[in-house]
This record gives C-alpha cells, structure tokens and sequence, in this order.
C-alpha cells in the first residue's frame, strides 16, 4: 500500500463554474422562514452571496494544507486525510472518525493542537493524528465500487495506520464514525488501545437507541418527548438509505442542494441554545465542510454509503474488551440513564454546550475529553 502525500489544489476552472452555478441557481418560491421545513430560502440566498462574493476558498486551501495529508487506495477506492505527526518522542497515534454530513474538514481546527498541546497545555499528552474521510466523504471520492459499509471502512481505516507505520493506536469517533470505531474494537482487539466516542441528546432518539427498560415512568415520557422531537428529523436517512442515486443527482449538480443539504442537519443538530447554525460553527468553518463536499463531489457518496451501511449484514451480539469513554455534549440527563446507566464505561463526562459536531462546535471541551480519557487509560 503506497500512501502517498497529498496537496489540495482545485483547479481556477472548478472555481469559475462554481461561482457561475451559483449565480444562475433557480430559487423556490420564498414561502417561509421556518426551518422546519428545511432551509428557508432567504437564508439560503444570503449564504449563496457570501460563498460567491466574500469566501475566500484559496485562504481555506492554504490552512488546510498547512495540515499534512495523505492519498491512499485501499481495494481501488482513494482513501485521502490528514496525518499530522507529533514531534513528542510519547505521542500516541489517534485515529479521528467523523460522522455524517461531514469529513476530514471537521477536524482541521483541532489536529494541530492534539498534535502539538500548547500555551497552557504545552504538558498535556500528545497524538500523532490520522483523520481520513470515509469512503465517499470528503477527498476519498469517487466511489469505485459498492459495499464500502461500516465494516469494510473499519478494516480500510486499521490498514492505513498500520501502513503509516502504527501498531497500536486510539480511536475518536462519532455519529457514523462511532460504528466505525466500535467495529475496529471488535475486529482489531489489541491494536485499539481504547475507543472515545462524543454524543449529543439525537443518540438516545434513534432506533440506535439501546435498551430503556430501566427508566422510571417519569423518565420513559421525556424519551419519548425526545424521540417525538426527533421524529421529522429523519426524512433525509430515510431518502439516502432507500434511494441513494435518486438524491445524488442533485447533491453533484447543484453546490445550494449539496450547501443547504449540510445546512440543514447543521441547524437541527448544534447546540440548541444557539439560533442559526453560524452561532454554533463559525460561518467559514461551515462553509468549508461544504465546500469541501462540492469539490470532492461526495453528496452522492456519503448517500451510498448509508445505503451500504443500511444494508449491510450485521453481527449483533459481539463484545469485546476495549476500554470505551464517552464525552457527552448538551444538557440532558438522559443520556447517562441510557448510554452508561450501570457506570461501566472507562471515561464520561458532559458538557451543557454544544451538540452534534463537538470538534467545530465546543473544541477546547473536546480536546480535554480526549487528552483525559487517554491518560486516564495510559496511566493505569
């Protein structure tokens, strides 16, 4: 497996047609500015102006490749990410797996750090970072083939560390990410040093949801009030886990379909606390995760790979003995009662702040968690 250095250069021409698509972009009718329905159309057009008039793509270009990544074909599928090498002689490799609708771009803010802790923080343990898209997110596109599941992104994500030259690492994960990590702690045993996965109030709203049997009445009813909240949220895994191509032309066609696609699940899923999804993630931060989308051309991707996931044959009942921590983000008591109401897990903690996206959303709160749950598990 050659894993070769990767620099982001997207073409003048691909800048050019995207500001052009999005001058000539045909509007709904302005009926409303209630996001219940998806992305109000005025908020969309003020978007439009600022990505065609103010964002600065050649800027986020430079940042991120600041940030050393790599390119890699794992069974004919490319395979792009970061891999930022600490220069501390006890760094731990750390694997970061993002979720959906996201990608490598999630954690550009926060790589370095973990990298390098500084200021403060310069004694905090540190990691050699590895953050690759999922097959079909971000750079790891085009699809070259069906059946990229969770499974099979686990067993591609274990090869490319162990082609970087690790043999043991840590995992961080989330949303689809946390099936990722979990399956790696299944099928990789001591090669997974331990598994810490952030979670937000929609984890226990989900058919996901484990076992509630143990809840009192009082608190069965405000699952189910969460679960009822939840219920519309989910329109758009219904779509791209039945009919995945059906969508895709949109998502690759038109940069506001793919923008306002994002956008939506960005409102829905940050902190609640905060109006629009520029008040949870700074507005460029947003824009890059789609722009990031845009030019990888993984809308239609990221909707087959739900497909895959969807249908792909599981096998429920496996344990294993991987130590498992879990950083919880937004104010909800529940979580605990569901997720870890024996006490089990190796690492918990909550935070009020933040919600589905807690490297863009509340990094410093992430980074503790994870620099914490490693030393707790390091020092043992």
């Amino acid at each position: 497996m050659d894993v070769m250095p990767y620099t982001i250069a997207i073409p003048e021409a691909e800048l050019a047609e995207l500001r052009d698509r999005l001058e000539r972009t045909r509007w709904p009718a302005e009926l409303t500015d209630d996001w219940r329905r998806g992305t109000p159309v005025a908020y969309a057009r003020r978007f439009a102006r600022h990505w065609r008039e103010d964002f600065d793509w050649r800027a986020v270009e430079s940042r991120l490749n600041e940030l050393p990544q790599f390119r890699v074909e794992v069974d004919g599928q490319p395979i792009h990410g970061l891999h930022v090498r600490s220069a501390h002689p006890e760094a731990v490799p750390l694997l970061l797996c993002h979720g959906y609708p996201t990608s490598f771009a999630e954690f550009a803010g926060i790589a370095a750090e973990l990298a390098e802790p500084s200021g403060a923080d310069a004694s905090a343990p540190a990691f050699h970072v590895v953050a690759p898209s999922i097959p079909g997110f971000g750079f790891s596109t085009p699809l070259t083939g069906h059946g990229w599941d969770i499974a099979r992104t686990a067993s591609a994500f274990d090869r490319i560390m162990s082609a970087l030259g690790y043999e043991q690492y840590g995992v961080f994960s989330e949303d689809v990410g946390a099936g990722v990590s979990e399956q790696l702690c299944l099928d990789e045993g001591d090669r997974v040093l331990g598994s810490i996965v952030a979670t937000d109030p929609g984890a226990i709203a989900t058919r996901f949801t484990p076992s509630t049997e143990h809840l009192t009445d009082d608190e069965r009813e405000r699952h189910e009030q969460l679960k009822a909240a939840r219920a519309e949220d989910f329109g758009y895994l219904a779509v791209q886990t039945t009919r995945p191509l059906s969508i895709a032309y949109g998502l690759t066609d038109s940069p506001m379909m793919q923008a306002t696609w994002i956008i939506e699940k960005f409102e829905e899923w940050t902190d609640p606390a905060r109006t629009l999804p520029e008040d949870a993630v700074e507005l460029d931060a947003l824009l890059t995760v789609v722009a990031v989308s845009w030019f990888g051309r993984s809308g239609d991707g990221a909707a087959n790979m739900l497909y895959e996931a969807a249908h792909a044959q599981v096998a429920w009942g496996r344990s294993h003995d991987r130590p498992v921590g879990m950083a919880a983000f937004g104010e909800e008591p529940l979580m605990r009662r569901i997720l870890d109401p024996d006490g089990r897990l190796r690492y918990w903690n909550e935070h009020p702040n933040g919600g589905h996206f807690p490297a863009m959303e509340a990094p410093a709160e992430l980074i503790g968690d994870i620099r914490a749950f490693f030393t707790r598990l390091l020092t043992v």
